[in-house]
C-alpha cells in the first residue's frame, strides 16, 4: 500500500518526522512516498499544491498531511488542505479527542466529534460591496445525509452510547433546521441514544459535563471550534490528531498549525501527528500496529515523557525516540 507523505510548512516535517519514523518500526510494508505542497513549495516552485503532488495524493491509499503555513498576502492563495478536501470529496473530519494519560489536561474527555466538511461557513464564496463582505453558507441535504450516516456508523462500530447533533436550529431556521431534519431521519432505528443540541450548549457542556457528551455530529464551522475546544481541555491541540475521510480517499493530519514560531526548534510535540498516523493504520485494516503506536504515545506520556508544552523538557526527537523504542520493544 501506498502512502503520500506531505510534511508541508513550519513544524511539520518535524512531526510528520516522528509519524515516519514510527511507521518504518511497525508497517516496513508501507510504501512511503514524500510530495511537496505550501508555503515553502511556494518559493521554490511558484505553486502550492502542486499538480504531481495531487496525482500522488490521489494514487496513494491514504495521505499523511503536516501542517502549511498561510501567506501573508492573500491574493490568489488556495488553501491546499481545503483543496485536497473539495477535490477529493472528503466529507468526514473525524476527531476523536481523549487525554493521553491520567491527569492530562484540565478535564477528563473521550468524545469523538464529526465534522461536515465540505458545505457550511467553509465554501469561501465571498462577494464584496461598498458596505461590507457577504458569505454565502451551503447546507445540502446530501452532504447532511452522508455525514449524520457516517457519524451513525462510526457510534455504532465503536460502540458508543449516544449521538448528539449540534445545531443552531433556533436561529437558522432553514439551513441548520434543514440539517437536524435529515439527522433524525439518517439515525431512525439506531441503537445509539440519539438528541440534539444547540452549539453554545453544547460549548458549555464540555466544560460543565464532559462525560456527558459521546459522539458529536455537526457542521463545518461549528465542528472546527468544538473540536478545538476539546483539544484544549484535554491536554492541548499537540495531542489532537484527525482524519479527513471521503468514499475513495481519506486523509489524516494534527489539528494544529504549521506553529512558524517554534519550526526548527525542537519544541514541538509530535503526539498529534503520531496519533493521525494510527488513525491511518485504523484505516488501512492495519488494527494491530495502530494500536501499538498508540499505547505507544500515551504509555511515554504515562510514564512521564513529556514534551514542553505538556509541561516536561523532552524535545520533539526524543520524545518521538522513546516512542519508537517502545515499538521496537
Amino acid at each position: 500500500m501506498r502512502v503520500a507523505v506531505l510534511p508541508g510548512d513550519g513544524i511539520g516535517p518535524e512531526v510528520i518526522g516522528a509519524a515516519v519514523a514510527a511507521l518504518r518500526e511497525l508497517a516496513p510494508e508501507l510504501e512511503l512516498v514524500h510530495g511537496d505542497v505550501g508555503l515553502e513549495c511556494h518559493s521554490r516552485r511558484g505553486e502550492y499544491l502542486p499538480d504531481e503532488t495531487m496525482e500522488l495524493v490521489k494514487g496513494s491509499d491514504a495521505v499523511l498531511f503536516g501542517a502549511v503555513s498561510t501567506p501573508l498576502s492573500a491574493e490568489g492563495y488556495r488553501s491546499p488542505i481545503l483543496t485536497m478536501r473539495r477535490e477529493l470529496d472528503l466529507y468526514a473530519n473525524l476527531r476523536p479527542v481523549r487525554n493521553l494519560a491520567p491527569g492530562l489536561g484540565l478535564l477528563d474527555l473521550d468524545v469523538i466529534i464529526v465534522r461536515e466538511n465540505t458545505e457550511g461557513m467553509y465554501t469561501g464564496d465571498e462577494s464584496v460591496d461598498e458596505e461590507g463582505v457577504t458569505l454565502s453558507r451551503r447546507v445540502s441535504r446530501r452532504a447532511c445525509e452522508r455525514i449524520c450516516r457516517f457519524a451513525r456508523d462510526i457510534g455504532e462500530s465503536s460502540g458508543r452510547g449516544r449521538l448528539t447533533c449540534v445545531h443552531k436550529a433556533n436561529v437558522l431556521r432553514r439551513s441548520d433546521g434543514l440539517f437536524r431534519d435529515v439527522f433524525y431521519e439518517t439515525v431512525r432505528g439506531s441503537a445509539l441514544r440519539c438528541d440534539e443540541m444547540l452549539v453554545d450548549a453544547a460549548a458549555a457542556e464540555l466544560v460543565v459535563r464532559p462525560d456527558a457528551l459521546d459522539v458529536i455530529v455537526t457542521l463545518n464551522l461549528y465542528g472546527d471550534i468544538l473540536s478545538d475546544e476539546a483539544a484544549a481541555l484535554a491536554g492541548g491541540l499537540g495531542t489532537a490528531p484527525s482524519a479527513n475521510i471521503g468514499d475513495r480517499h481519506a486523509l489524516f493530519e494534527p489539528v494544529h498549525g504549521s506553529a512558524p514560531d517554534i519550526a526548527g526548534r525542537d519544541l514541538a510535540n509530535p503526539s498529534a501527528a503520531l496519533l493521525s498516523a494510527a488513525m491511518m493504520l485504523d484505516h488501512l485494516r492495519m488494527p494491530e500496529p495502530a494500536a501499538a503506536l498508540r499505547s505507544a504515545v500515551s504509555g511515554t506520556v504515562a510514564d512521564g515523557g513529556r514534551t514542553r508544552d505538556l509541561g516536561g523538557e523532552l524535545g520533539t526527537e526524543e520524545f518521538a525516540s522513546l516512542v519508537v523504542s517502545r515499538l521496537r520493544s
